[in-house]
């Protein structure tokens, strides 16, 4: 089960990547700062709000020294220093940042020395292996582990894991045991993303990227909110809470992406914006969208007032995982 493709891997094009592999290596990490024309540097200390991306993942290049579990659409390189900088240039204080499985399976090394390096800007979440008999032990020592605020499981249809599956049962014990939040994605898989979260009520669940399959290459799908009533429908759990991650990716009308709000103001009134965590789901999305141009409409818009876009774009990210960084003076 270890090797089983994520929703990650299966939303890659393996033929767009093909066609397009050379020049997105090429642009690679300079993506990061490349913006709009109309998407504007935003310093740091404009806003009195505290800004935190609720899922960043940088990583280290693909090395002998610390190779890739698969390759990616994604830039070649996206270290913690580039992550800061990128985050730096348009105001975000700080962010979640996912050990990406796509690279590093359930190894968070490389999350961990950037934590250290970048103690005021990262809190981290690790992917844990419910096919490990010593997981609990695994997650009991992740806890003791500077700046780690959850762990992160995965029920993608390609996992072919049910809501009692065993695995999932010693993780949920432990998360519990360890009062960590619990980052499930099961986007294309809502039925049974929903039936494990009423397995385990006791269980603080935070909700990956909308609960909606989003792609990793352009353009958007045709129907790309098709889930949406079932993801308003799985607001009825008080035990989870939803990121709001990636949100961009699925818009069909270019920047600033104005046919996202109206799906997304329905997931606001179900779920409350003390519910609802913004971020960007970078490096993930890197393909469809820069990093400046998954910031700034959440910044712009005017669907949301000062005080909801506060609560969107940092105060339940805080509340949830019970970690806020330092903001720069």
């Amino acid at each position: 089960m270890a090797n089983q493709p994520t929703a990650e891997d299966r939303l890659i094009d393996r033929r767009g990547v093909l066609r397009t592999g050379a020049a997105l290596a090429a642009a690679g990490p300079a993506l990061l700062h490349a913006a709009h024309a109309e998407a504007q540097p935003r310093p740091r200390g404009v806003s009195p709000m505290t800004i935190i991306d609720a899922q960043v993942q940088a990583y280290a290049a693909n090395t002998p020294e610390r190779p890739w579990r698969s390759v990616p659409n994604w830039p070649p390189h996206v270290t913690g220093d580039e992550m800061v900088a990128a985050m730096d240039k348009v105001g975000v204080d700080g962010a979640i940042y996912i050990s990406p499985f796509t690279m590093y399976q359930y190894d968070a090394s490389y999350a961990v020395e950037v934590q250290k390096a970048h103690p005021d800007k990262f809190a981290l979440v690790k992917p844990v292996n419910p096919d490990d008999p010593a997981v609990a032990d695994v997650i009991a020592d992740w806890k003791k582990t500077q700046g780690t605020v959850g762990i992160r499981i995965i029920m993608t249809t390609e996992s072919k894991r049910a809501p009692d599956d065993p695995g999932f049962d010693r993780i949920l014990r432990a998360a519990v045991r360890n009062d960590f939040p619990v980052n499930v994605l099961f986007s294309g898989n809502i039925d049974a993303g929903t039936a494990l979260i009423d397995r385990h009520p006791d269980v603080r669940f935070i909700i990956d990227h909308l609960a909606i399959r989003q792609p990793s290459v352009p353009p958007a799908p045709a129907e790309p909110w098709a889930d949406l009533p079932k993801v308003l429908e799985l607001a009825k759990r008080k035990n989870a809470v939803i990121k709001v991650t990636g949100a961009c990716t699925l818009a069909r009308e270019p920047y600033p992406f104005p046919d996202i709000w109206d799906p997304l103001a329905r997931v606001f009134d179900a779920w409350g914006f003390d519910r609802c965590l913004w971020g960007t789901d970078w490096t993930r999305a890197f393909a469809v969208v820069n990093y400046e141009q998954s910031v700034e409409p959440f910044l712009k818009t005017d669907r949301l007032t000062d005080t909801e876009r506060a609560t969107l774009m940092g105060g339940a990210c805080a509340k949830a995982y019970g970690w806020s960084p330092k903001k720069a003076l």
